[in-house]
Formats: structure tokens, sequence, C-alpha cells
């Protein structure tokens, strides 16, 4: 267990155990930050980390997940900083933030403004009323809405408009789709499980023209920390999570603000992201959508460039001081290593010439961390043997 110093009295309490949590908490636990880990499952790669203490809860959702934090209230009288890193978490903390116990805090927008931040068609609005460039996009929430198809430019996306767990346990991510009828049939298998959709113009490029600002906005719109990045690969490729990612200098200046400005015209505060994609027609970048109350499923990427941004966030509203960034050369990769390995494979195994200098830096291991990724070793085996058995 890392030794904690005494100049952190406040508990950063990570709720989620996956690849992003783990992020976040050895970010915080590296310069000695209390953590306490929330999730379901005591072996999930965060619950398996050196930092910070676990609790095992019946739900990261609900009346149940309240119910917990209301009981470490009573058994925890000091501060605690909340870190959510997943949606359906939000969901539950924003609706009853009255709710929560006196010494527990987060900073979020005004729930109205950012459930309509996590719906796809609500963000659209909003970008569209700031000017923001943005592809354009039509909800379809039945069959009736079909014929708003015909207004597109096709190939485009299909994907849901929220965060839904029951339709990801049967459907990709995202489809790309290269017509009308090809979207009407494609729509027509997905409507009886999740008929809330959006279909959103493609943009023309490859996995590593999408970049992402990483940000934690504080109090009146003030840009406490940002981090510039870009995917180098995605899965499934061009329509998947990130599988590799890495700094983007030259462009932290120009993403910076217009995710900033973005963000304080619509009231947006606290941990957030925006990702976009450099259309290889005009170079322009487009936005495709936010990630808001929550860090990133690639957050660390920062830290492992220099910017620790839960860290910087955590000093800001505990009072401290901003802890400082550092240029780190080489650049480095975060890499999330079987996705990025099947995309690498399905892509025609082309490699990213400008990153071919970089150190890669694994999603699960780490030296002076390894549990998290022995668990993932042995999980990997123990399906390899059910497979050949």
């Amino acid at each position: 267990m890392p030794k904690q110093t005494n100049k952190f009295s406040t508990t950063a309490i990570v709720i989620g155990g996956g690849i992003n949590a783990l992020g976040v908490v050895r970010s915080l636990g590296a310069v000695g930050v209390p953590i306490l880990v929330l999730d379901t499952d005591l072996h999930s790669p965060a619950m398996r980390s050196r930092y910070g203490q676990k609790l095992r809860v019946p739900a990261l959702e609900g009346q149940a997940l309240m119910h917990s934090l209301i009981q470490l209230a009573h058994e925890r009288t000091g501060p605690c900083m909340l870190f959510l890193t997943e949606e359906k978490t939000i969901n539950t903390i924003s609706d009853q933030r009255n709710l929560l116990p006196a010494n527990h805090f987060i900073r979020l927008p005004e729930h109205t403004r950012l459930m309509q931040l996590m719906h796809k068609q609500g963000f659209q609005a909003l970008a569209e009323d700031s000017g923001a460039l943005i592809p354009k996009t039509v909800r379809l929430e039945g069959l009736n809405d079909l014929s708003k198809l015909d207004v597109l430019t096709f190939p485009c996306v299909l994907k849901p408009s929220n965060k839904s767990y029951v339709y990801g346990e049967r459907f990709k991510k995202a489809y790309k789709l290269n017509s009308v009828a090809e979207t009407i049939n494609m729509y027509r298998e997905i409507e009886p499980i999740l008929a809330d959709m959006v279909v959103q113009e493609w943009i023309e490029g490859s996995d590593a023209e999408i970049y992402f600002c990483l940000q934690y906005i504080g109090e009146m719109g003030e840009v406490v920390s940002s981090f510039v990045g870009r995917k180098i690969r995605s899965w499934p490729p061009r329509i998947g999570g990130t599988a590799s990612c890495t700094v983007a200098r030259e462009f932290h200046e120009e993403l910076t603000k217009t995710t900033s400005d973005f963000f304080k015209k619509v009231g947006f505060t606290g941990m957030g992201s925006m990702e976009y994609k450099r259309d290889k027609r005009d170079g322009r970048f487009y936005m495709v959508e936010p990630t808001v109350a929550r860090t990133d499923f690639q957050q660390e990427v920062a830290t492992v460039n220099g910017t620790n941004l839960p860290f910087a966030a955590y000093a800001y509203e505990c009072g401290l001081a901003a802890p400082s960034e550092i240029k780190i050369e080489p650049s480095r990769i975060w890499r999330d290593e079987l996705p990025d390995r099947w995309s690498f494979e399905e892509g025609g195994k082309i490699k990213d010439q400008p990153s071919l200098s970089f150190k890669t830096i694994d999603s699960c291991w780490r030296w002076n961390d390894p549990l998290p990724w022995m668990d993932f070793m042995l999980l990997r085996l123990q399906n390899r043997l059910r497979r050949k058995g």
C-alpha cells in the first residue's frame, strides 16, 4: 500500500472498477491522494490496484448506490470528492445530488443541461445553437421516422442516442452504413431493442484523424486543466472505442479553445471531454460527441504524458496548489493491448508513422502495480483453456 501524505485530507472516491477507473486510481495514488474504490466486482482492474482501499457495493446506480454512499458517510466524517467513471452512475448522482451526504462533493452542471449533453440529439442541438462545426444528424425514435433519412448524405453512422447496456449486449457501438436502404434494414433489426437512435453523416478520415480534448472545468467556466490527444487505432476500426492513443501537442491551443468555448456557452462544469474528427477533405475539426461528468476511457493518456488531470481537479476543489505539467519526451502511447492488436491486424498491420519513436504504456501492466495485469492474463489463460476443453 502506498504511503499517504498528511497534506491530503480529502478522500477521492472512485466509483467503478474498469480500465477507466484504474487510470484515475493510478493518477491519484501515485501522488499520495487517499482513495476509496467502489465497484460490484472485487476482481475488476481498479479493485486490484495497490492504490487505495476497496469496497464492494451491490450496484453502481440507483438507490443501492445512494445507500452505500450514505453508509460510507457514517464511517468517514472527512470530506470526500467523487470521481465517476461510468454513465449509469452519472444519472443517479446527478438526479439525486441533493441527497448526497454533506461531506461528499462533485462539480456538476445543472441536471437538465447534463442530461441534454449526454443525449446525442440534445448535444446536436446545443452544438448547432452555439455555431460549432458538427456533421448533420437526424434522430430516429421509431419506424415512422425513417423518412428523415432522405436529408442525409451517405455514408452515415448509426448509433444509440444514449448509452444503453441492453443495446451493447447485442449490437456494436456504431455502424457505418452506405445507403438509406442499408440503414433502414439495420434500424429495423435494432428498433425492437432500442428505438432511440441517431444517424450522423460520416466524416472522411482514418482513426488517426480522431482527436479529443480532456478537460476539467471549474467555477465560471475556468479551464483548470486541458489535454489534447489523438487516437492511433480504434476497435472496431472506424466506429469503435479507443484501442491506442497519444498526445497531439500541435493542436493543443486550437482544440482547448474550441472545447472550453463550447463548454462555457452551454454552462458545463466539472470533468468532461470532447471528441473531434478531422475531415481529410477540408482539414477542419468536426465535433463528434462529448463525455461529461465522468472521466474518459483513455483518461490516463494525459497523465502518462505529463498532465495529471484527475489530480489537477482534486487540487482545484481542495484548494491546493495546481500541479505543474511536464512535457514528457519522447511522447507516450497509451494502449489497450488486445483491442489494439485486433485493430492493427484487421487494418492491414499499418503502423502509425508519427508515433513510431514513442514509448508505449500498457493500460494494465505497471511494474509497481502488477495485479490488474496478472488478473487479466489469468483470465485470458482460463478462457483459452475453456475453449480447448
